[in-house]
């Protein structure tokens, strides 16, 4: 079985020792996000140094106060590396609100409008934004995911007609998280996707821990009993769906 974890922020935590324990444990692909403009470049390191490793590049909603025209300038340009696949972390947080939501709104369509230009998928974080998000990605012709998704089955359709794929990170197997359970289940099964938002939110069991790319079959293993079928075959499944959306191929 080969496992793919679609968003670790490896920039953030012992990336070799994260590596070498996912690999251990049947995981074989990964996308490291960039947050902002200092992390990207890092991002990119770790990719280039394995085979099956790959970055994106943007700025996360919190840190969007940051991104000036200088600034983006390089994300683009580092958005044409070749072990880059895809755009973001980016979006769209009214909770926390470290960005003024219009400059939110403004430096994300600039995301959405660099992940069109160069053909590659754009990661997106969405927290007590909905609306916004729905208006926006329906109307912007851009392909991607939605990382970390917690909304309901009706918002996972809409991005899902609009041409996007649906992440699930270790929040799906919250005791409290009976609806997005429920989700994650009527799904279809080609657009779903797994992750560990490394190093944050742990799936049960880890609850407590910091989270690593090998927890991520904890994830696979709630989808496999939620679909009915097999994990080797949830394992396939997201495997085949990440290689699709960023357009790679794991070595095996």
């Amino acid at each position: 079985m080969i496992f793919t974890d679609s968003h670790c922020h490896l920039t953030m935590s012992d990336a070799e020792g994260n590596l070498a324990r996912a690999r251990a444990g049947g995981v074989r692909g990964f996308v490291v996000p960039g947050t902002k403009l200092s992390d990207a470049p890092q991002a990119l390191a770790v990719a280039q140094r394995h085979d099956d490793v790959w970055a994106a590049v943007g700025f996360h909603p919190h840190e969007a106060k940051d991104c000036d025209d200088a600034a983006f300038a390089e994300i683009e340009r580092l958005a044409g590396e070749p072990r880059v696949v895809a755009i973001g972390e980016c979006g769209l947080d009214y909770h926390y609100m470290h960005s003024a939501r219009e400059t939110q709104i403004a430096v994300f369509e600039r995301h959405l409008d660099l992940a069109k230009r160069v053909n590659k998928p754009i990661i997106v974080h969405n927290r007590e934004s909905t609306d916004d998000m729905v208006s926006i990605l329906t109307k912007a012709g851009a392909r991607g995911i939605l990382h970390s998704f917690t909304e309901s089955e009706d918002v996972a359709r809409t991005f899902i007609d609009a041409g996007y794929f649906i992440s699930f990170s270790g929040i799906v197997t919250f005791r409290s998280a009976e609806s997005l359970r429920a989700c994650a289940k009527a799904l279809p099964h080609d657009r779903v996707l797994i992750e560990t938002d490394t190093p944050y939110l742990a799936p049960v069991p880890f609850r407590g821990r910091d989270n690593e790319p090998a927890y991520v079959v904890k994830v696979a293993e709630l989808l496999a009993t939620l679909w009915g079928i097999p994990i080797d075959e949830a394992a396939a499944q997201t495997t085949a769906n990440f290689e699709r959306v960023f357009g790679v191929t794991l070595p095996r």
